[in-house]
């Protein structure tokens, strides 16, 4: 499929997308993110694919929405219709592995895509916040929601309410980034990561991504016995007896995938 806002490539097991708008700050619009969702979709219906990463330019991940879309927009409309939202979610609900590979700036929408990958990897140039406050709006794709789950209620309401930006070393500190590394490294530790992730049995990835969002979604009791299910059910696959009688031997394991 030819794409107009975004690259996509594969490596392996490994797939890439990147947002591809770079002289607007890769600001997010209803093609983009319709794209992106389509690229998703591709990625997980091709078995061979076990991780994506998600990135943007050096400048900018993602500056957030593109306001000249939507500014003329009125009350019915958007609500009807929201132009991102009906496709926004599809990374959140991705089954595979995602990794956001940020540089620059990841504000509002953009902020709000990279919280939906599993974790961040951030350059240390990269800047995070939800300035939709200064636009007399508030964030509308995830930020109220995950950015508290994220960094906490007295972070998140500071971001929100004052609109300011956190920088890179800030987020890692916070937990909103998982790892911070040079510039020019960014995209190689998010592929090294990728790559790691991709070599392991692709359904026990999926099943361990479910369980660690059932942590933010159920309480402790019943997340855990959530967990104790899934880690039985693994019992039933070839992966988890060659991973077992791989460690025995001390081989390397040769997942299978079922």
């Amino acid at each position: 499929m030819a794409y107009e806002t975004i690259e996509v490539k594969t490596e392996g097991g490994v797939g890439v997308i990147t947002l591809e708008r770079a002289k607007s700050l890769n600001a997010l619009t209803a093609k983009m993110t319709s794209e992106i969702a389509a690229a998703l979709a591709d990625f997980n219906a091709n078995d061979e694919i076990r991780c994506v990463v998600l990135t943007g330019s050096k400048k900018a991940f993602a500056a957030g929405a593109d306001i000249k879309e939507i500014k003329d927009r009125e009350y019915p409309e958007i609500y009807l219709a929201d132009p991102i939202a009906e496709t926004w979610e599809a990374v959140a609900r991705f089954r595979k592995p995602i990794i956001a590979a940020v540089s620059g700036y990841a504000l509002g929408g953009g902020c709000e895509l990279a919280m939906m990958c599993d974790f961040i990897i951030a350059s240390e140039t990269a800047k995070f916040g939800q300035p939709e406050i200064t636009l007399g709006i508030i964030p509308g794709a995830g930020g109220t929601q995950r950015l508290p789950r994220s960094i906490g209620k007295a972070k998140a309401m500071d971001m929100v309410l004052t609109g300011r930006m956190m920088d890179a070393k800030e987020a890692e500190r916070c937990g909103l980034v998982s790892r911070l590394v040079p510039e020019d490294d960014v995209m190689e530790e998010a592929m090294s990561a990728a790559r790691k992730i991709a070599s392991f049995s692709r359904p026990v990835t999926i099943m361990a991504k479910e369980a660690v969002n059932a942590a933010f979604e159920t309480t402790l009791d019943q997340g855990v016995r959530f967990e104790r299910r899934v880690f039985h059910a693994m019992f039933a696959l070839e992966d988890q007896s060659e991973g077992m009688a791989a460690f025995a031997e001390k081989r390397a394991p040769h997942f299978k995938n079922k």
